[in-house]
C-alpha cells in the first residue's frame, strides 16, 4: 500500500521546513567564507597589515562565536522563530555595509555585526532540527545540514572568486542577499512558531559574559604577532580569564543557568563540544590559508582559487549521508577518529607538498582530505551534542554545536593566522639580515616594517620599486611559505590532540548508546 495522503503532506512538509533551516544556515555559511578569496585584494585595497586581514577573516566568527550560548538561550525562550527571522534580517544590512566600507575597521566591525546576526540565526537551525525530529530521522537531517552547510561554506570562495574577476572586493559581501531574502520569506512561512521552548528566564548576565570571555580570548590571539602590543594582549588576557571566572561562577550559583555545567560535564557532551571544535576550525583554518597560498604564492587568479575549493565542497556533500550511516553502524567514535584522519592527513600534504610552483592536484588532495575528514566528522560531532541533553535545552546544545564550528574556526583561524603573520615577519627579517651590509643599507626602517607588515605590503611595495620586483616577491612568496608551514603544522598537532582526547575519552558504540538511554531517562525523570 502506498504512504497515506496525511503521512505524505507531514513529509513534504518536513522536507520544506529542514530545506528552510538549511537555507538560513547556508546564509551564515556563506558569510562566514566569502570573505577568504577577496583577503589579498582587501590587503591591497587598505594597505592593510597582516593582522587587520586576519581580522577580516576572523571578525564573523568573533561575533558569532562569543554571542551563539546566548543567543541560543534566547530562541528556547522568546520563540526561535522569531530569532531565525530577526538574524536573517540583520544579515542584510551588515552585508551592505560590509560591501561598501570606506575603511578596513569599519569592514571589520561590519563583520563582527554579521557575527552578531547570524549567532541569532544559526543555532535556532540546529534547534528546532533536534526539536522537529527524533532518532534516526534526526540523525540524517543533521547529516544533511551540516554537510550541506560546511559544502556552502566552501563554496563561498568560488563564488567570490568569479565575482572577483570582474568587480571589486566589495562584491563578495552582497552575495547572501538575494539568499537572505528567499530564506527570510520561507522562514516566515514554513517553520512553526513555537516548538518546545521554555518559560524559564533568561540568564542574560552570564550571556554577557560569555560574549565577553569569548570575544576577548579571540581577540588576544589575533595580536600576538603585533609589535608592542604587549600590554593589550595582557589586558585582553586577564579581561578573558576575569570574564571566563565569572562565568563559570555564576553558572553554578544561578537558578536557570545560561549554559548547564552539568549537562556539560557529561563525557559524551564535553567530548563531543571539545571534538568538533578541532574538526571545523581545521576546515575554516585550512580555507583561510589556503586561499592566501593560491593566490600569493602560486599566483592563481581570483576564480582560480575558488574553484580549488571544489573538492572538498563535493566530498562533504557525498560523505555527510555515509557519516550518519557509519554513526549508526559503527558509533560516533569511530566515525569521528576516521574524520580526524582524514584531516590530519590533508594538513600534511599541505606541509609536505604546498610549495611554490606545484601542480594543482597537490593543491586538490589536500582539500579534498579535509574535505572527506570534515563530512565524517561533523556529523557525530553535532549530533552526540543534541542527544545528549533534554529537548527543552537544545537551545543550550545547538549553541554549543555552533560554538563548535564557530569557536573552533575563529581560534583556529586566529592561531594560523597568528602563526602565519609571525613566521612571514621572522623571515623576512632572516632575509634581510643576511643581505650583504651594502644591501642592507638601501633597506630603510620604513620599508622593513612594509616588508614585514604583509605580503600585500610587499606587494604594493614591488609595484613601486620595478627595479627590485622580483627579488621582494621571491623574499615575500618564501616568507609566506615559512608561516604557512608554521600554520599546517599547528594544525596537524590540534588534530592529534583531539584525536587522543576521542579515542580515550568517548564511549564505543553500545557504552554510547547506554549513557544516551541514561541521560533520557534522567532528565525525563527531572
Amino acid at each position: 500500500m502506498g504512504a497515506t495522503p496525511t503521512v505524505k503532506k507531514n513529509t513534504e512538509t518536513g522536507m520544506i521546513a529542514l530545506a528552510t533551516l538549511i537555507l538560513v544556515a547556508g546564509v551564515a555559511n556563506l558569510n562566514l567564507s566569502v570573505a577568504n578569496v577577496a583577503l589579498p585584494s582587501i590587503g591591497l585595497a587598505f594597505d592593510a597589515s597582516q593582522v587587520q586581514i586576519n581580522m577580516v577573516a576572523v571578525g564573523y566568527s568573533l561575533g558569532l562565536a562569543a554571542s551563539v550560548l546566548w543567543f541560543g538561550a534566547l530562541g528556547d525562550h522568546h520563540g526561535r522563530k522569531m530569532m531565525l527571522i530577526i538574524g536573517t534580517l540583520l544579515a542584510i544590512p551588515s552585508s551592505l555595509i560590509a560591501s561598501y566600507a570606506p575603511s578596513i575597521e569599519i569592514l571589520i566591525f561590519a563583520r563582527i555585526i554579521g557575527g552578531l546576526a547570524a549567532g541569532m540565526a544559526f543555532p535556532t537551525t540546529l534547534a528546532l532540527i533536534t526539536a522537529l525530529w527524533s532518532n534516526p530521522k534526526r540523525t540524517r537531517a543533521i547529516a544533511l545540514w551540516s554537510g550541506v552547510g560546511a559544502a556552502i561554506a566552501a563554496l563561498g570562495p568560488l563564488i567570490s572568486g568569479y565575482l572577483l574577476t570582474f568587480a571589486n572586493w566589495g562584491s563578495v559581501f552582497l552575495i547572501t542577499l538575494p539568499l537572505a531574502v528567499v530564506a527570510l520569506v520561507m522562514a516566515i512561512k514554513f517553520i512553526p512558531s513555537h516548538v518546545n521552548e521554555t518559560n524559564t528566564p533568561v540568564d542574560n548576565i552570564g550571556g554577557i559574559l560569555s560574549l565577553i570571555f569569548l570575544g576577548t580570548l579571540i581577540l588576544a590571539i589575533n595580536f600576538f604577532p603585533v609589535r608592542n602590543s604587549t600590554i593589550l594582549i595582557v589586558i585582553l588576557l586577564l579581561i578573558a580569564v576575569f570574564g571566563g571566572i565569572l562565568f563559570i561562577w555564576r553558572q553554578k550559583n544561578v537558578q536557570n543557568p545560561l549554559f548547564d555545567l552539568e549537562v556539560a560535564s557529561r563525557r559524551i557532551f564535553a567530548v563531543a563540544a571539545s571534538a568538533g571544535i578541532i574538526v571545523f576550525g581545521a576546515l575554516m583554518g585550512a580555507m583561510y590559508v589556503g586561499q592566501q597560498f593560491l593566490q600569493n604564492v602560486l599566483g592563481y587568479s581570483t576564480l582560480d582559487a575558488g574553484i580549488s575549493i571544489l573538492p572538498a565542497a563535493i566530498l562533504m556533500i557525498l560523505v555527510a549521508p555515509h557519516s550518519a550511516k557509519l554513526v549508526e553502524i559503527h558509533g560516533s567514535r569511530f566515525t569521528l577518529l576516521a574524520g580526524y584522519l582524514f584531516c590530519f592527513l590533508g594538513f600534511l600534504t599541505m606541509m609536505l607538498l604546498w610549495k611554490d610552483h606545484i601542480p594543482y592536484w597537490k593543491v586538490g588532495l589536500a582539500y579534498a582530505l579535509v574535505g572527506v575528514g570534515v563530512g565524517l566528522a561533523g556529523t557525530p560531532a553535532s549530533h552526540s551534542l543534541t542527544g545528549s541533553v533534554p529537548v527543552k535545552k537544545v537551545g543550550m546544545a545547538s549553541g554549543t554545536a555552533d560554538l563548535q564550528r564557530d569557536f573552533g574556526g575563529a581560534i583556529m583561524t586566529s592561531i594560523f593566522g597568528a602563526l602565519l603573520t609571525a613566521g612571514y615577519a621572522r623571515s623576512i627579517s632572516s632575509q634581510i639580515s643576511h643581505l650583504s651590509a651594502s644591501a642592507q643599507d638601501k633597506i630603510t626602517i620604513g620599508i622593513e616594517a612594509t616588508l614585514q607588515k604583509s605580503f600585500s605590503s610587499a606587494a604594493a611595495l614591488a609595484k613601486g620599486h620595478p627595479e627590485y620586483s622580483s627579488q621582494i616577491i621571491a623574499a615575500a612568496k618564501y616568507s609566506f611559505l615559512v608561516g604557512g608551514h608554521w600554520a599546517y603544522f599547528a594544525g596537524m598537532i590540534a588534530i592529534v590532540i583531539g584525536a587522543a582526547i576521542v579515542y580515550f575519552m568517548f564511549p564505543k558504540k553500545d557504552e554510547e548508546k547506554e549513557l544516551l538511554a541514561h541521560y533520557n531517562e534522567v532528565d525525563i525523570n527531572n
